[in-house]
C-alpha cells in the first residue's frame, strides 16, 4: 500500500492564520518605527534652522535674519554661514526648502501648509508650515 505525503488542507489554513495574525500584531510596530524616525529627524532639523538663526542674531547685533517671498533669495543666504550643506527641505507637509513669512506680534499664525517652512520675522519663531498630527500621532508640528 503506497502511503501518501503532505499537508492536509486543514493543516495549511492554519499556518496561514498563524502567519496572518503574527503580521497584523508585527506590522504597526514596525510602521511607528518609521513615523518615529520622521518625526525625529523633523525635530533634528528644526533644531538646526533655530541654532542657525540664533547664531545670526548674535553676530548681527539682535537682527532676525531677512525674509521676504519664499525665502530664497535672502533667507537662505543668510543663514547658509550657519549651516552645513544647503538650507534643508520638509521632511514632511509640503516637502519644500521654501518659507512663509508672517510678520505679528501675536508668534506664529495657523500654518497653511502651502510650504515647508514658516518663520515669524518679529519674534523669530520658525516652525514647520502643516498643521496636521506628527508622523506618529503625537501632536500638532508646530510644538516641535
Amino acid at each position: 500500500m503506497k502511503k501518501k505525503t503532505g499537508f492536509t488542507l486543514v493543516e495549511l489554513v492554519v499556518v496561514i492564520m498563524i502567519l496572518g495574525i503574527l503580521a497584523g500584531v508585527a506590522a504597526p510596530k514596525f510602521l511607528r518605527t518609521s513615523a518615529d524616525a520622521t518625526d525625529n529627524g523633523l525635530r533634528q532639523t528644526l533644531g538646526i534652522i533655530r541654532n542657525a538663526i540664533e547664531l545670526y542674531t548674535a553676530q548681527n547685533e539682535g537682527d532676525l535674519p531677512p525674509c521676504s517671498g519664499d525665502g530664497t533669495s535672502d533667507f537662505h543666504p543668510a543663514l547658509e554661514p550657519y549651516l552645513r550643506g544647503l538650507f534643508p527641505a520638509c521632511p514632511v507637509g509640503a516637502n519644500s526648502n521654501n518659507l512663509i513669512t508672517v510678520a505679528t506680534t501675536e508668534g506664529v499664525t495657523t500654518a497653511d501648509g502651502l510650504t515647508g517652512w514658516m518663520f515669524n520675522n518679529v519674534d523669530g519663531t520658525f516652525i514647520v508650515n502643516d498643521n496636521s498630527g506628527s508622523a506618529s500621532g503625537t501632536g500638532n508640528y508646530d510644538t516641535f
